[in-house]
């Protein structure tokens, strides 16, 4: 099944604030059944993070507090970079983020974990990231990565720019201009897409990635929700989001090798499953360089792997506890079909759940 029809149906869906909580527990069609056993955990459980586990949480949330009814967990959906900031400061428990901790961030102490004790990267959720586009007349488009860097930069700003027409031959392109909109926020989405660009077209996008968005071009909008709606409700719009958001909007595919590519989550994650760890990481630090120059059309290197960002030793043993068992649950065979059914996520693989139940496990 394309993962674009899961995620037409995960865009009904609001992102809520931090109230994506305990309200949520009354939905427990797909919950895991706690009759057969009374769960002893109880508190509330604080993450603060990227918006595009938003639909995924939502349903998590909804899974595990119905599991384990003492528990409040509160996710807000701020962006991956007032997630990180948060977690480090001590004012969430775990973070959710697109983009891993830097090595900068991980030479940091961090305010809610014990002493000498660090912070872990954990893989939670794999997506593509969805190009989409609102364009009078355009049903179906093709970018390469050249193009698609230009448009995003400034350097082509009409629909009916050569560049554009020799992709779509077949396209009734306007010549009317191009409105990029991006996230005005910092976002490990942004990272994400100007990681495969600076990868892919590093001629034209020369910036190093990161996740503020690097040039001063286009329109900024606020959260996946903010670019989802800017390019909804505009025209001649463009923009880049989590592929469960991407609704009814027209959808770019990508050139991979010598075709164009459609993103699904098997795609998407064929690449995670061949892409190598991060060099120089803690064994429990499971952050992922991912592939994004492969030419082999069944792979989607516009993806983004998003992590929980954990202390790998707590300053309070009662958050450890809730934090293991929350990641637990969502890591799970479980809590991977939950994601993929809310919001069309590729399930971990299992070397990779592997990998993450260990990491998961050392959390003390």
């Amino acid at each position: 099944m394309k993962l674009s029809k899961l995620g037409r149906i995960a865009a009904v869906a609001a992102v809520a604030t931090i109230a994506l909580t305990s309200c949520a527990s009354n939905e427990g069609g797909t919950a895991p059944d706690s009759s057969s056993s009374a769960s002893s955990l109880s508190g509330e459980l604080v993450g603060i993070g990227a918006s595009s586990q938003g639909s995924a949480q939502e349903a998590w949330i909804a899974g595990f507090q119905t599991a384990n009814p003492e528990v409040t967990v509160n996710y807000d959906p701020q962006g991956s970079g007032a997630g990180r900031e948060s977690f480090i400061s001590g004012a969430s428990a775990f973070a959710g983020s697109d983009s891993a901790l830097s090595d900068d961030e991980l030479a940091g102490t961090f305010a809610g974990c014990a002493t000498d004790s660090k912070a872990i990267d954990i893989p939670v959720y794999i997506s593509p990231i969805a190009v989409i586009f609102n364009v009078d007349g355009v049903d179906e488009l093709n970018l390469d990565s050249t193009t698609l860097a230009k448009i995003f930069k400034g350097d082509i700003t009409t629909w009916n720019d050569p560049a554009i027409a020799a992709l779509n031959p077949d396209a009734k392109l306007p010549a009317g201009n191009i409105t990029a909109v991006h996230r005005s926020d910092d976002s490990g989405t942004t990272k994400n897409f100007a990681d495969y660009l600076n990868k892919t077209a590093p001629d034209v996008w020369t910036e190093k990635p990161a996740d503020p968005f690097p040039y001063n071009t286009g329109e900024g909008a606020q959260g996946t929700t903010g670019v989802v709606d800017a390019v909804k409700n505009g025209s001649g719009t463009i923009g880049y989001a989590d592929a469960s958001r991407a609704g009814d909007l027209g959808v770019a595919k990508i050139k991979v090798g010598e075709e164009f590519v459609e993103y699904t989550a098997e795609a998407a994650a064929a690449v995670v499953a061949e892409s190598p760890a991060v060099e120089g990481r803690a064994d429990n630090d499971i952050a992922i360089a991912l592939d994004r120059e492969t030419t082999d059309p069944t792979h989607y290197p516009l993806v983004l792997v998003s992590y929980a960002i954990a202390c790998d030793s707590y300053e309070d043993a009662d958050q450890a506890a809730l934090v293991k068992a929350y990641l637990g649950y969502i890591t799970s065979e479980e809590g991977q079909k939950v994601a993929a059914d809310s919001a069309g996520s590729a399930p971990l693989s299992s070397d990779l759940t592997e990998k993450v139940t260990s990491a998961i496990d050392s959390i003390k």
